[in-house]
């Protein structure tokens, strides 16, 4: 593998990587050439479906259905944060774990997750890089992906990876499309909302989720290229879980996540600039 094509898989494995252990399956496919600059193993890096923040889809369901999850959505809305604790499976490519809080205010995302390589073989790669895990700090206009020395070797011995959710908007081949809007619909309110505009959602009953009692919720979204969306709430109308199915070209895609600690305080810190290498910037001294 040259230099360049290195550089390259190692901001793109940081890239999916981070953002699979924020978002679950939002969509039904990958990027078609393989990740970020086109020199990337495949990835299979979630693309968007939530509704946009800026403008949400008119939600099909009516009636009492509708008005309990309305409930839901609103509570979740305003608590505002939340501490999570998730697995996601990506087909072959990746399994991970991650743990930490998160912060949903007007101003948008932030936290910081622990994210930790379970298996697959963009978390072998990883592990050749010396890399089993990491810390992603998530702020309202970037989030940073710290990575390990080895890792660091590659891309000029700083530590952590600057992504601005902007400039992966610009990303060719679609790998980049929507992602700034990705993260900042990944919230637990988010996931109501998605079932919201499923025909088929139904009230499955009471189930105990991590020892509580909980109403448990299912339904289908995105149409041909359908995706379950599960959550189960309790007595205060907040998820304590969620499950998201679906597929993507690398196989099947699943997220389960765990909520709790309602409105826990929230910080993330921007790290030092001086060991800080920009995603946009990288690809573009590597040709990418």
């Amino acid at each position: 593998m040259t230099g360049t094509t290195v550089c390259r898989t190692v901001v793109a494995i940081a890239l999916t990587a981070t953002l699979a252990g924020l978002t679950g399956c939002t969509s039904s496919g990958g990027p078609a050439d393989g990740g970020p600059g086109g020199s990337a193993p495949p990835a299979a890096t979630p693309q968007p479906s939530a509704p946009s923040s800026t403008a949400p889809p008119s939600p099909s369901l009516t009636g009492p259905s509708a008005e309990a999850l309305r409930a839901v959505e609103r509570a979740t809305g305003r608590a505002g944060s939340a501490r999570v604790e998730s697995t996601t499976v990506m087909g072959s490519e990746l399994s991970l774990k991650a743990a930490g809080a998160l912060g949903w205010r007007d101003d948008g995302l932030t936290g910081t997750l622990t994210i930790t390589y379970t298996g697959g073989t963009t978390a072998e790669t990883m592990r050749r890089l010396g890399t089993t895990a990491m810390e992603a700090r998530y702020l309202p206009d970037a989030y940073y992906a710290e990575v390990g020395d080895e890792f660091a070797d590659r891309v000029g011995g700083r530590h952590w990876i600057k992504y601005v959710y902007e400039d992966l908007e610009d990303l060719g081949g679609g790998a980049g499309a929507g992602f700034a809007d990705q993260m900042r619909n990944t919230t637990p309110n988010q996931a109501v909302k998605l079932l919201l505009t499923a025909e088929d959602v139904r009230r499955v009953g009471e189930e105990k989720a991590r020892g509580r009692r909980t109403t448990h919720w299912t339904g289908t979204v995105g149409g041909a290229t359908a995706q379950t969306v599960d959550i189960w709430v309790d007595d205060r109308d907040l998820l304590v879980k969620k499950v998201e199915r679906g597929r993507t070209e690398n196989g099947e895609l699943t997220q389960t996540a765990y909520y709790s600690e309602y409105g826990v305080t929230v910080s993330a810190e921007r790290p030092p600039a001086a060991d800080t290498a920009d995603f946009k910037e990288l690809l573009a001294s590597q040709g990418g």
